[in-house]
């Protein structure tokens, strides 16, 4: 099974973060998208540690449950692996290859980039366009990653009762969402935008020029270390502590004493992942910020970012130039809508 194979059948885009499975079906009339189905649902704790499911059962009921309520039909999903988890390489290759010498030569190729034994390693590629000045060769992209973590997802599906079609690699997904985005950036197209997606327990940078990924990272920090300080502070269990975060009924003294340093821990590690890209690239700035995932939600934080790292930043709607089935709830889509970025860019997997 090919991680870009084109599909037919409407799919449904199932994100598994360390906290959540996300659920989205997305349909197309006239060019523009519907939210059909959607779902978000908690997953227990240390299910998924840093995107690496550990307990297949439980994310997979989980899966189950976010289906049956999201009100789906279709039981074919597209799902995807973390970036890091996935080796990506453009090569360079003869214009004039036929798909089998092409498939061949590949093989031979990936043996050079790949660690491990092409038996344990699930790959596909696509071809992305001549070589820049030279008509005869032309790129190809490279993506590989260990089977076993194509296949620990495709188990929790099926628990789930979901038949996976299609396994994507998360920043492929997320440049699928970002497509969406352009009405909403104040920059070009040929911009050098960063894509922030602040989840629960990790941080993940994607830079994009001309609206493709040149440059991804990912370090250990998200909200849950902010959910943590509030059940240490409060004395809250781990579901009442995220509960309270998002509807509010703590003391005051959370918004100075809590909150505040949390945004500026924040802004700091996304500076800290901007200068890992300026050090080891030939690039010393970006155009945009677009702020994703569950923090981007938290009030003021794109303002904050903006002003400390002095770039004009937003917070992601994927969502917003599309209508939405009755069943769909506007309020609670809108809260969701920047942590949904790759299950929107999964969902779009339909339309190839």
């Amino acid at each position: 099974m090919g991680l870009f194979t084109a599909s037919t059948p409407p799919l449904i885009g199932v994100y598994i973060s360390s906290t959540a499975v996300k659920l989205l079906q997305l349909s197309q009339s006239g060019g523009r998208y519907r939210v059909e189905h959607y779902a978000v649902e908690p997953l227990p704790p240390n299910a998924v540690i840093e995107k690496n499911i550990v307990e297949v059962e439980a994310v997979g009921e989980a899966i189950k449950r976010a289906f049956a309520r999201s009100g789906a039909r279709t039981k074919f999903a597209a799902a995807s692996v973390a970036g890091s988890a996935v080796i990506t390489k453009i090569i360079p290759m003869q214009a004039d290859l036929s798909e089998d010498d092409l498939e061949g030569q590949i093989l031979a190729e990936a043996q050079q980039y790949i660690p491990y034994p092409l038996e344990e390693v699930s790959l596909d590629f696509e071809v992305l366009g001549p070589v820049k000045d030279n008509p005869e060769l032309m790129n190809v992209l490279l993506a590989a990653s260990r089977t076993e973590n194509v296949d620990v997802r495709i188990a929790a599906l099926d628990v789930g009762g979901l038949s996976a079609k299609v396994v994507d690699v998360e920043a492929f997904a997320m440049e699928n969402a970002y497509r969406l985005l352009s009405d909403q950036l104040s920059v070009p197209k040929d911009a050098t935008v960063a894509v922030v997606d602040i989840g629960a327990t990790m941080t993940t940078l994607s830079v994009l020029k001309n609206q493709r990924t040149i440059y991804t990272r990912e370090q250990v920090f998200g909200g849950k270390q902010l959910t943590d300080e509030v059940m240490r502070r409060y004395g809250l269990s781990y579901e009442e502590a995220g509960m309270a975060k998002r509807q509010g009924g703590l003391p005051e003294s959370y918004e100075i004493e809590v909150l505040e340093p949390f945004k500026e821990a924040m802004v700091q590690q996304i500076s800290r992942l901007l200068q890992f890209f300026f050090a080891g690239t030939e690039f010393s700035k970006v155009d945009q910020v677009v702020l994703a995932g569950g923090c981007a939600s938290i009030a003021g934080v794109a303002e904050m970012v903006e002003e400390q790292i002095g770039v004009p930043t937003i917070v992601a709607n994927p969502l917003a130039g599309m209508s939405l089935s009755n069943r769909v709830q506007a309020q609670t889509l809108a809260q969701d809508a920047p942590a949904l970025m790759i299950a929107c860019g999964l969902a779009l997997r339909s339309f190839d």
